[in-house]
């Protein structure tokens, strides 16, 4: 398709383009808010006066047509014969919000420009039918990509009901996360550590090792300034050794803690942290907890986007087996050397060169004295990958404000934009 100088289909305007650059920076202010639905932005538009704009907020509120109509009323516009600018199909099936295309319509809105189409193959497209039917112009595929990565986690959760996974670790330019002595704070300077905040901030859950935990006492939470919050933790302890005096499992935010032991633990270890923190039992894969069973496990939360900060073996674990989809690879220019000196990717390695995952899409960019690679991974058809199945029904707990996210009347995670395009309201 043409495209214009700014990267837009050729279709669009320059206007166009602004406004739905503002419609995508309304979505990005709720980063992290809304699980498990999307971040969506609109903005109304008549004559070239912006007359409302709004941004979904957290599941179960207005989505974001609905608060841009609003903010138009509260300003006293009408919205007869507007444009109204979406990052994301709007939505045309009843959950715990009416469907947004009947607003839409009601409203008199004339044209409907969207970034995204609904990434439910069930229901991609049926908003824009709804809308066309009624007489409204639509057209689709502006700042698309954008818009798309925005959602990455979403987008993947929808499909696969399972988070997307983003591997975060601090290297030397050497590949070491420690010293031989196991010193690692801090490796990367102040501004890589905010974007670190940053990272988190935009992920559903964090996911550590016990060798992690026990190295370093992490807390694992947001901070922002003198404000602290935390995601859902999630730690991989195959034996229950998380101590009783660790932060994760006693500070204010224990209740945003699952610790995840095999099914063979002294049930004293498994009543003690119980008392502080939720457990699970799962099964093990290698001696090791089966991944494919934990992420399907938290896809039923629902966790949409997992954020896993090691150790070595933990990172390993996941690129052996094909089920991180994204890197987030801070390098410090230091050098710490040493045999014994802790590796970001432990393990036994992949064994050819043609079975050894490939970073796609290199972003690489320098924050303070150290240097940020994202990728996105791919995997050769050597490696085992593939989503989990379905797991069995759970006889663990959630955490109570995770459990308090779920729709109601609907099992941890059964919810879905499957059911309402875009998540359950």
């Amino acid at each position: 398709m043409p495209r214009s100088a700014d990267g837009a289909p050729a279709r669009f305007s320059t206007a166009d383009t602004h406004h739905m650059r503002r419609a995508l920076a309304l979505a990005r202010r709720a980063l992290g808010q809304t699980r498990p639905n999307p971040m969506v932005g609109a903005v109304l538009v008549r004559d070239g006066e912006v007359l409302g704009e709004g941004w979904h907020h957290k599941a179960g509120q207005p989505h974001a047509e609905i608060e841009a109509l609003r903010d138009a009323a509260r300003k006293g516009h009408t919205t007869r014969g507007a444009t109204a600018y979406v990052t994301l199909e709007p939505c045309c099936t009843h959950g715990r919000t009416p469907p947004c295309t009947d607003a839409l319509i009601a409203a008199g809105i004339s044209r409907v420009v969207v970034a995204a189409t609904d990434p439910n193959p069930a229901h991609a497209g049926h908003g824009f039918d709804i809308l066309r039917n009624a007489g409204i112009q639509v057209e689709a595929g502006l700042l698309a990509s954008q818009a798309t990565q925005l959602n990455f986690g979403f987008n993947h959760w929808i499909l696969h009901r399972t988070p997307s996974v983003t591997l975060k670790a601090a290297f030397t330019l050497d590949g070491k996360i420690a010293t031989r002595t196991g010193e690692s704070r801090w490796i990367t300077g102040p501004a890589a550590r905010t974007r670190v905040m940053q990272l988190r901030a935009a992920h559903d859950a964090i996911l550590v090792g016990i060798q992690t935990v026990l190295a370093d006492n992490p807390s694992l939470t947001i901070r922002q300034g003198r404000r602290e919050r935390s995601p859902v933790r999630v730690l991989l302890d195959t034996h229950a050794r998380t101590p009783l005096d660790s932060r994760v499992v006693s500070d204010a935010f224990a209740q945003q803690t699952i610790v995840v032991t095999g099914p063979e633990v002294p049930s004293d270890r498994v009543a003690a942290l119980r008392e502080r923190v939720t457990v699970w039992t799962a099964p093990l894969a290698g001696g090791r907890i089966d991944l494919r069973w934990l992420l399907a496990e938290l896809g039923r939360f629902p966790i949409t986007s997992l954020l896993v900060e090691g150790g070595g073996e933990v990172h390993a674990s996941f690129l052996r087996d094909g089920l991180a989809h994204r890197t987030a690879f801070f390098y410090a220019p230091k050098v710490f050397g040493g045999a014994d000196a802790p590796r970001g990717i432990a393990g036994d390695g992949f064994q050819s060169l043609a079975t050894a995952p490939v970073l796609a899409n290199l972003r690489h960019r320098r924050i303070g004295p150290d240097l940020l690679v994202e990728a996105d991974l791919k995997f050769t058809s050597g490696t085992p990958t593939g989503e989990p199945g379905t797991p069995e029904v759970r006889s663990h707990p959630v955490p109570a404000t995770a459990a308090a996210d779920a729709p109601t009347g609907a099992a941890p995670g059964a919810n879905s934009r499957a059911g309402k395009r875009r998540g359950p309201g």
